[in-house]
């Protein structure tokens, strides 16, 4: 294809900067609120592009952000691709030996590092993983003391280079980003971006059948700049020519709040737990959601009492989203279709709580334990595959993670799933988090969902836990709201669910616990549950004849 044509991120950088220049970047910081607009950021991502031309990066390096979600990480966003360079984002939140690893794999050349995260990064930074790295970056006006050499401070390292950079005809096939995924078992595995994935990725997830990001939109991603790109929105809202807004390291409720009242933010994307920690704190203090109108849910399931109180207490529609590392990362958004919007609320709710509907340009199969295809009915499980423009295939430098999870171009998503006949897409559970009880599956998501239904639930998660005679049983653990009678909550629980669901599926034990742990994304680590809860004395084989999985009731 010839230069110039081929679809890479310079022409959204371009088009922002001239058709939208003075729109605003506004960010969080530890010094307060910096703004500016795209005409100044495109300055400073041309001076950021000398800077690393003039440290000897080239086409093809790799560069490493170690960052929260702000304005100078925004500009490796585009700073780093368009000059060929590879961008990896790195998640801080990772153990020290996942670090040094997903370093030493990427063989990063420049580590950019908030000042917030200087302590951290020293340890990992003295191994010989990160031998391959000669500069580190503090995103700030100095540099604080520390053992990481050499350094300097981004505004150093990006002064005094031109506000213009002529930038190259790359090859859509180009690396531009990276990303690991999280590393549930074993170490992290690395997942390329190329030019022309990232491209396709912002022109799907663009339009009104995506996530519907226009120009008048002041957008702010709570999902980490870390975490797969932030779902992508920094691109999408280049493209788009709206508002960004970032807040910045470790933001709390009281300022996502401040943040979403002052600036106008209309649409923000982050993890169930964000939002249910938004809505807390709107019990107590006052709350103005009044400019905002979409909330983007993923990384876990959106409970459909979420859904609910953001739509009736606030008037904000929640477009619940699901995708993956692997497929940078948007897959699905749960748009109504036309007519649904007639539909009375528990059905509407219903559907608006699944996955959703496949973003064009996208296929999927959904496929059982025999191999073959599943009906599309609600009801058949099976395993997603997925494949696609922005869909990876194959991991970097991990031929056999790629041999067990690709085939034929068909991504093998891990993700068990139904799909109703109008084509929407519902997690049942990951392939690894189902519960097999007398050869039967109980989904252990859509048991959490209804118990954080409950009023006096504030977290809850649901295991399987071995069992002589039914192989697994699942077991609650919930955290409850503070004050309240747990074996009265505990009944009330049980009961809920038997009211609901096949008897079998009834949990033979709620745990109550102060926090559901958490991975370094924010999604319930069941991972730990199950190692601190591997005890088949929880369940004591208290499931009745008549509340077996081959009951016909």
């Amino acid at each position: 294809m010839p230069g110039g044509t081929d679809q890479t991120l310079r022409p959204f950088l371009w088009r922002a900067e001239r058709m939208y220049s003075d729109r605003e970047i506004v960010s969080r910081t530890a010094s307060g609120i910096e703004r500016y607009d795209y005409r100044t950021y495109g300055e400073r991502v041309a001076r950021l592009a000398h800077a690393l031309e003039e440290g000897g990066i080239e086409q093809g390096d790799r560069v490493g952000t170690f960052c929260w979600n702000h304005h100078r990480h925004f500009e490796t966003y585009f700073g780093v691709p368009n000059v060929g360079a590879q961008l990896h984002t790195i998640n801080p939140l990772l153990p020290d030996h996942h670090i040094e690893h997903i370093v030493s794999d990427a063989n990063d050349r420049v580590l950019f590092v908030d000042p917030s995260l200087i302590e951290q990064l020293e340890g990992p930074a003295e191994s010989e993983a990160f031998d391959a790295v000669e500069q580190y970056v503090v995103m700030d006006e100095d540099v604080p003391e520390t053992s990481l050499s050499p350094v300097t401070d981004y505004e150093s390292f990006i002064a005094d280079h031109p506000t213009e950079y002529d930038w190259p005809d790359l090859d859509e096939d180009q690396p531009a980003g990276m990303c690991y995924t999280s590393g549930t078992t074993g170490n992290p595995k690395g997942v390329e971006y190329t030019h022309q994935m990232l491209w396709s990725h912002t022109m799907a997830t663009l339009p009104a059948s995506g996530l519907d990001i226009r120009a008048e939109d002041v957008v702010m991603p709570v999902v980490p700049m870390f975490h797969v790109n932030a779902w992508g929105m920094p691109f999408t809202s280049t493209a788009a020519g709206a508002k960004h807004v970032y807040p910045g390291p470790s933001p709390e409720p009281a300022d996502l709040a401040k943040l979403i009242e002052e600036e106008g933010v209309t649409l923000s994307a982050g993890v169930p737990t964000v939002w249910l920690g938004l809505l807390e704190y709107g019990q107590e203090n006052d709350l103005d959601l009044s400019s905002l109108e979409r909330l983007i849910i993923g990384g876990a399931a959106a409970p459909e009492s979420l859904i609910r109180t953001f739509d009736e207490e606030y008037d904000v529609e929640v477009l619940h989203a699901w995708g993956m590392t692997e497929m940078s990362p948007i897959g699905t958004v749960s748009h109504l279709k036309p007519g649904m919007e007639e539909w009375d609320d528990d059905r509407r709710d219903e559907k608006r709580a699944k996955q959703g509907l496949l973003v064009p340009g996208l296929e999927m199969r959904v496929i059982d334990e025999d191999g073959e295809e599943v009906e599309w009915d609600g009801e058949e499980f099976g395993e997603l595959w997925i494949r696609g423009p922005w869909v990876t295939t194959e991991y970097f430098e991990r031929p056999e993670a790629t041999e067990e999870d690709v085939e034929d171009s068909w991504l093998k998503t891990g993700d068990v799933v139904t799909v109703d006949p109008e084509g929407y897409i519902k997690i049942v559970d990951r392939a690894k988090d189902v519960i097999k009880s007398g050869g039967e599956w109980i989904s252990s998501v859509e048991l959490e969902n209804a118990l954080m239904g409950h009023d006096d639930v504030s977290e809850a998660t649901v295991v399987g836990v071995p069992h002589e005679r039914w192989q697994e049983r699942p077991v609650a653990f919930v955290v409850p709201v503070e004050g309240i009678d747990e074996e009265a909550l505990s009944e009330e629980l049980l009961a809920m669910v038997r009211e609901n669901y096949p008897k079998w599926w009834t949990p033979d034990d709620v745990l109550f616990i102060d926090e559901v742990p958490k991975t370094s994304t924010g999604k319930f680590d069941k991972k730990v549950l199950r190692e601190r809860y591997d005890d088949p004395s929880l369940v004591e084989g208290n499931v009745p004849e008549e509340a077996a999985p081959d009951a016909t009731d």
